[in-house]
């Protein structure tokens, strides 16, 4: 399975485009538009939220409800189509892509910053909550949420402790978007706080997975590793600048001994997923030699200060290469939130890619059906 998208922030729309999608999964539209709202109105974005209201349409791929295994495009209409009648930029915003994509494209900045915007992860979102649908059939769970905003890192003492299911009750009780509500005033201060210094604020996200098989992925090659793969798909999500699986900042410093899980087996779960094996305490997040072991995934992303800022930044102009300031973009104040819905729909994406090669399959009874094969094959 591939994904791509086409379309640019203020054109006519996100277009994402699915391609090697199983045939037979009945689709849930309200729940990927659903998604798409969750994306736009989270805490920190800015005026665009209150002009779109993005749903998805399917303009391919779907029989009477139903995915046919044809490519999949879902269309994201914009209403504010203002492309062409823009003003032009001639001050590159660091941070941005403005002056390189200039360069190498020999373009002015307006047609590099409309294709580089975050917009874009619309179609990416809308693609991801399909696949999300599909990965339910199969018993997995990805759920994203916001584990940092500025310099706060809020989460439950007994996070590790937590299911699917109790994750997504304390994050939809949460504005920003966390699974720690009681402290939403905390986090929504510090975002006010840098909004009226006309500045901006970053943060991290998290995104686990639950239920998934042992083996998704494979050592034989670089570029068959799931973790890998996760990281190329979570780092260009933008304004992401690191990636984390399980335990690693913080502690490079450990010995061995003190880092590395205890391999624990657990005769009651033998005929489960895991075949009874269990990591303790999951330091490696659930992926070992680029591949799925059977515990809940664990990924987290470094989201930067969002590079837009209403007091402006020292630049260049393009035309006359004085120093100057840059131009304000409407913009967000905090893309965390959002990102943390992102993050969970492309790790979704990347995990269906991995089983589908792994099982194959052209439909999902086919699929399901060789899922379900495996684990009593082994047994």
């Amino acid at each position: 399975m591939n994904y791509r998208t086409a379309g640019e922030s203020h054109g006519h729309g996100i277009l994402g485009l699915l391609e090697g999608f199983p045939a037979g999964l009945e689709v849930d539209v309200a729940a990927i538009d659903a998604e798409l709202r969750r994306r736009q109105v989270a805490c920190g974005r800015g005026d665009r939220k209150n002009i779109e209201f993005d749903k998805v349409e399917f303009l391919s791929g779907l029989y009477r409800g139903e995915t046919i295994g044809s490519p999949i495009a879902l269309w994201v209409k914009n209403k504010d189509f203002r492309i062409d009648s823009a003003p032009d930029l001639y001050t590159p915003r660091p941070g941005h892509a403005d002056l390189p994509g200039s360069i190498k494209y020999g373009l002015p900045i307006r047609p590099i910053l409309e294709r580089a915007s975050a917009r874009e992860t619309a179609g990416r979102v809308a693609a991801g909550a399909l696949t999300k649908q599909l990965l339910a059939k199969w018993g997995i769970e990805v759920v994203g949420f916001v584990r940092t905003i500025a310099y706060s890192d809020i989460v439950p003492k007994n996070l590790n402790e937590l299911g699917p299911a109790e994750l997504l009750d304390l994050r939809s009780k949460s504005k920003v978007l966390g699974v720690c509500p009681d402290e939403d005033s905390f986090l929504e201060t510090l975002i006010s706080v840098a909004e009226s210094h006309d500045d901006t604020v970053g943060g991290v996200v998290e995104v686990r997975a639950f239920g998934l098989p042992i083996g998704l992925g494979s050592h034989v090659q670089w570029d068959e590793r799931l973790d890998g793969k996760l990281a190329q798909a979570v780092m260009s999500i933008q304004a992401v600048k690191g990636i984390q699986i399980g335990e690693a900042f913080g502690n490079e410093c450990q010995t061995g001994a003190a880092y590395h899980d205890f391999i624990i087996y657990d005769p009651k779960q033998e005929q489960s997923r895991t075949r009874g094996f269990a990591r303790s305490p999951n330091n490696a997040g659930g992926i070992e030699g680029g591949m799925t072991n059977g515990q809940p995934l664990v990924l987290r992303a470094y989201v930067k200060p969002i590079p837009t800022l209403k007091m402006g930044f020292p630049t260049i102009d393009l035309r006359t290469k004085e120093p100057t300031m840059t131009v304000y973009e409407r913009s967000d104040i905090c893309a965390v939130p959002a990102t943390s819905v992102i993050a969970e729909n492309v790790v979704a994406l990347e995990l269906t890619k991995a089983i589908l090669i792994k099982y194959g399959g052209d439909s999902v009874e086919e699929i399901t059906g060789r899922i379900d094969c495996d684990t009593v094959q082994r047994h």
